[in-house]
């Protein structure tokens, strides 16, 4: 054993890593988490007067972060009054808007600790000129998020995995320690700066205000700063276990760094904010807890078997008994998540995030391939004496790491991109709209707000806001610009005194035009008309 070679990657193999990251995060797209839903005044929407409210719905409940309103002439004012109901944010309008074309530019940060930004146009009395030109994509700050993100993953699982690996497995070997302390020094760092780098992609602020305490406040003031404190500390705890002389007390020290930073995973993110939570984040934990597992004893046997250590048989016979317990764990709780993040299997091909997934897929496809090698083929062999197979066994655990490696920057771009089943929740999103005449005025609501079989329902008052009990009630919908004539649904009412039809087929998306012809009486009838977005 002691003649093996040094690990050596394989060649090009280091720079084909750099450019595949490289590559996954800058094709990663902006996109949202919570998303908008819902406006009052609609998106576009020309208004006779003033309103004296805002209203932003949202797919989840979200916390405002900045709202502030762009006016015609190119100044904006901030908005500081608003009030929460559920997942609605409503703002208070200021007085003395003018005449022209306004914009709502609002971020807010979602229940899975993501920050979501955009606007909405609307004008009063008739349009004109905006001078607003919308939020850019801070790249600087979203390469350094990202960046901090894969050094979280680092320090969890190499470091964190590697401080375990070597109490429990390598039964107190020193093989891996400097790798090892240079992860977890690597992770705390990463850890340490990404809640800054939370706080300035939260306010929309550049990285050169990173020194600012509002960045550092707000990026711990979500839900990924509960993820930054107890990583910090399952960090540090590692740290202790690693320069310990005390094996019995660095072994459980270890274990409750394991725990902790397995925990600290599963308190914010995409996954831990889904439905069913006592389901997801204990998934979210056992994914985190058995790739520490596995990850964390990689280098230190292979550093072993590269010592010709007298531990290294053992140490290697002893990860090849519990990985395949580990790795089915693992898979486990990726297919729960798989499934409630995914839902559709059409998701994958349709999403940024079913792509990803793919991405990842068909790295862990070739690393469980590797895997399945090493234990089955290789580690026979080695633990047989075949020194021939021990140098391989060395080489393919480097490229493991490499793949992991890879795999961690795939698993970092998610933080850009909304799960499948967040869209799937926009899509379900009724679409709604207000529509106030003379004699009468209605809340028109159609669910789903998307093209095909919908249901409409409209709640009819008399003009004033008083009751009205009409005879009849009939649905008209058209869509001039797209070529379709008026579609008619007389509907029935129901028994909260909504009148209601389901036997309606939107095909298209787009702006429709929705009358009501109600019945007031045998004589009389009144037709009021408004429109309504038909979401993609």
């Amino acid at each position: 054993m002691n003649t093996l070679a040094a690990t050596k990657f394989p060649p090009g193999l280091g720079r084909v890593t750099i450019a595949v990251l490289a590559w996954l995060f800058l094709a990663t797209a902006a996109l949202a988490h919570a998303s908008l839903t819902a406006t009052e005044p609609r998106d576009g929407a020309v208004v006779p007067t003033s309103p004296t409210t805002l209203a932003l719905s949202f797919s989840e409940p979200v916390s405002p972060l900045a709202l502030k309103l762009v006016k015609p002439d190119g100044s904006a004012v901030a908005l500081e009054r608003f009030s929460l109901r559920d997942r609605t944010v409503e703002i208070e309008v200021p007085p003395g808007l003018t005449a022209g074309t306004h914009v709502l530019s609002w971020r807010v940060v979602s229940e899975d600790g993501h920050p979501v930004s955009g606007s909405i146009l609307f004008s009063i009395g008739s349009p004109s000129g905006s001078t607003y030109a919308g939020e850019a994509i801070d790249w600087p700050v979203r390469a350094a998020l990202w960046t901090s993100r894969v050094a979280l993953y680092a320090g969890l699982f190499f470091g964190i995995g590697g401080v375990f690996a070597l109490s429990w497995l390598l039964q107190g070997a020193r093989a891996g320690r400097r790798f090892i302390a240079a992860m977890l020094g690597i992770g705390l760092a990463g850890t340490a700066l990404s809640a800054g780098f939370q706080g300035l992609d939260a306010l929309g602020r550049p990285l050169s205000a990173l020194a600012e305490p509002s960045a550092w406040s707000t990026g711990l003031g979500t839900s990924f700063g509960k993820t930054v404190i107890v990583m910090t500390v399952a960090l540090a705890l590692a740290g202790v276990a690693l320069v310990s002389r005390r094996e019995q007390l660095a072994r459980w020290i270890s274990l409750t760094a394991l725990i902790a930073g397995s925990l600290a995973l599963s308190l914010s993110g995409h996954a831990s904010a889904a439905e069913p939570q006592w389901l997801m984040r204990p998934s979210v934990f056992l994914h985190a807890i058995t790739i520490a597992l596995w990850v964390g004893a990689l280098v230190p046997i292979a550093r072993l078997l590269q010592a010709g250590h007298p531990h290294a048989l053992k140490a290697l016979h002893r990860f090849s008994v519990f990985i395949p317990f580990s790795v089915a764990v693992l898979v486990a709780a990726g297919i729960v998540l798989l499934i409630v993040q995914v839902g559709q299997p059409s998701a994958l091909l349709d999403t940024a995030y079913g792509n990803i997934f793919l991405v990842k897929l068909a790295l862990l496809v070739v690393l469980f391939a590797l895997a399945a090698i090493n234990r089955w083929v290789l580690t026979d062999r080695v633990e047989a004496g075949d020194r021939g197979a021990a140098r391989h066994l060395v080489h393919s655990i480097a490229a493991e790491t490499l793949l992991v490696l890879l795999v961690f920057g795939v698993t970092a771009s998610w933080r850009f991109t909304p799960p499948p089943r967040a869209l799937v929740t926009v899509a379900a999103e009724p679409a709604s709209v207000h529509i106030h005449g003379e004699k009468a005025m209605a809340e028109i609501t159609i669910t789903p707000g998307q093209p095909g079989p919908v249901e409409a329902s409209a709640l009819v008052m008399d003009g004033d806001f008083s009751a009205l009990d009409p005879k009849e009630v009939t649905f008209v919908f058209s869509n001039p610009s797209a070529g379709v004539t008026e579609i008619k649904r007389k509907a029935s009412k129901a028994a909260d005194g909504t009148w209601r039809t389901s036997d309606l087929l939107l095909p298209l998306p787009g702006l429709w035009k929705v009358r009501l012809d109600i019945l007031i009486s045998d004589f009389e009838i009144a037709r009021i008309e408004g429109e309504i977005q038909i979401g993609p």
